[in-house]
């Protein structure tokens, strides 16, 4: 595994209210629509980034990190793992303070290089899932 429950917990934690999500499009048959929703209920605020620049969950997307005017917490990415170095490459330029590679996105050298860059990372893992985790229940919203 590619990150601590520690780091995990730092990057799920309420302070982490901005997510960028590469790859986010308006197919809800993606994954990443499903996380991005989830996200959202969650409390956090998504960013979609694709080419396209699509609107996704009212959110206006962006075509490219760089491309976002505020600052970004998280840039979550759904890219394939051949692209996914060069997100995270931008997502340490624009002053990311976390990026997290979902299941199945793997390059261990663009991990070495964020986490160098004193970036916090989690490659190969999916925030939906770890929300489910009971470790992680206060980082929930309560249900009412």
């Amino acid at each position: 595994m590619y990150g601590d429950d520690g780091t995990v917990r730092s990057i799920l934690a309420p302070a982490r209210e901005t997510w960028a999500v590469v790859g986010l499009s308006g197919n809800r048959a993606r994954a990443a629509h499903g996380v991005a929703e989830l996200l959202q209920r969650f409390g956090k605020r998504i960013v979609p980034v694709h080419p396209k620049a699509e609107t996704v969950l009212g959110e206006p997307g962006y075509a490219s990190l760089s491309d976002i005017p505020f600052p970004v917490d998280v840039v979550d990415v759904f890219v394939n793992s051949a692209q996914a170095g060069a997100v995270a490459d931008e997502a340490v330029a624009v002053g990311a303070r976390a990026v997290w590679f979902q299941l199945g996105v793997v390059d261990e050298a663009a991990f070495e290089r964020v986490r160098e860059a004193g970036v916090a990372m989690v490659m190969d893992r999916c925030p939906a899932i770890e929300l489910g985790r009971p470790e992680f229940a206060e980082l929930r919203p309560a249900t009412g």
